[in-house]
């Protein structure tokens, strides 16, 4: 089988992403690289030995000898990137989000049904263990039928990850409760089986929005994700712009019934997501969400209160970066370039959380109030749903 050859266009902080993907020998490789940063592309090119580089994404389109192309540019470049790569032909992995408006989002999935390019959305977190292993639980109906799910999201590293650079400024990202909660959102949805159809949401930017600011055009800080400051109110160095939430919560309705509920926040002392799902006849909580961790289930009672739980299950152990879902998202993605077909990703799904991302943040953003989901064109979830034949 000769290898896939695979472009990369964005060399930022998931460039693991695209290190999963270059397997020379072994199904697939990285020849071509693109980032708008020369310096990047020039320290990022000695990891791949890639055959081509440029800092203009549309000269690498123009070349026939790509089968793919893997996209991991800001947020708020998706849909053009998008759509030109699927204009041009070549297969696409765009990592989440999606886009960052719900119009965003349908352009690039119409985009895909009128080229008929195959489109995959890197949700990764359908590929890490702990959540595979919660919805292997809830699918043999250990837990009964869901009913409300709820995840609680502490992000010791947000004030560096994410108010330091573009993701602090909404105009790249609408707000965090799309672009950081895109993952937990969808996986709400597969766990819970349904997608959400109204929410309501309140958040503020309750600590970082008075600590120093860079002037526009400084560099980050040059410990920057290597040294990181306790407790949080001695950061400094953040983004010039700082107009996004670091403490978010949303209250969601599913279309199926279920009740969900999801909070954010970015000053914690640790990071880690922790899930509870409520069934008609026990629940489940993780402890920890990597390889190692557990998930334990509570389906006796009533009682008190039991730290031990009746079913104490364990993650399993995996290799690779984001507890080997990396390396399993790229195997899926290079199975659907190839064959196409059903994957455990979904195109669809990913425009559901973004919706649910997006209104939520209207809807922090004026006072609470609910907000209905647009709904998609069935017309065109049907297309996905059929695999994109």
């Amino acid at each position: 089988m000769e290898d896939l050859r695979i472009g990369v266009i964005g060399l930022g902080l998931r460039t693991s992403l695209a290190l999963a993907a270059h397997r020379p020998g072994r199904g697939s490789a990285v020849v071509a690289l693109c980032d708008s940063d020369p310096a990047a592309l020039k320290s990022q090119a000695k990891r791949f030995e890639a055959e081509f580089l440029t800092e203009d994404y549309r000269e690498l389109l123009t070349r026939d000898d790509l089968d793919a192309v893997i996209v991991m540019t800001p947020d708020d470049t998706h849909e053009r990137i998008a759509i030109d790569c699927l204009e041009a032909g070549k297969a696409v992995y765009l990592e989440k989000p999606l886009a960052i408006t719900v119009e965003a989002c349908d352009a690039v999935l119409e985009a895909a049904r009128r080229t008929g390019t195959r489109l995959y959305v890197g949700h990764n977190m359908r590929h890490m263990g702990v959540v595979r292993l919660m919805r292997d639980i809830i699918q043999k109906g250990v837990i009964g039928e869901p009913k409300t799910v709820w995840v609680r999201h502490f992000v010791s590293y947000g004030g560096d990850y994410y108010f330091k650079d573009w993701h602090a400024d909404r105009t790249r990202t609408t707000g965090l409760l799309l672009q950081k909660a895109a993952h937990d959102l969808d996986v709400i949805h597969w766990l819970a089986g349904g997608y959400t159809t109204r929410v309501n949401a309140l958040g503020d930017l309750m600590l970082y929005g008075d600590l120093p600011r860079r002037e526009p055009g400084t560099p980050r800080p040059e410990g920057w994700l290597r040294e990181f400051d306790w407790p949080p109110t001695r950061r400094t160095d953040f983004h010039h712009v700082m107009d996004v939430e670091d403490v978010s919560v949303m209250n969601m309705r599913l279309d199926n019934g279920v009740i969900a509920a999801y909070q954010q926040c970015h000053f914690t002392p640790d990071y880690v997501r922790n899930y509870t799902v409520i069934g008609t006849e026990g629940r489940l909580e993780n402890f920890g969400d990597g390889p190692g961790d557990t998930v334990k289930v509570w389906n006796t009672g009533p009682s008190g209160y039991r730290g031990e739980g009746d079913i104490t299950y364990r993650v399993p152990e995996a290799m690779g970066s984001h507890g080997g879902a990396d390396p399993a998202i790229m195997d899926e993605f290079c199975r659907f370039v190839r064959e196409g077909g059903a994957t455990d990703t979904s195109p669809v799904a990913a425009r559901m959380s973004v919706a649910a991302g997006y209104m939520a943040t209207l809807s922090l953003r004026d006072g609470g109030t609910p907000y209905d989901i647009p709904p998609i064109d069935p017309e065109l979830a049907a297309y996905f749903d059929r695999g994109q034949r």
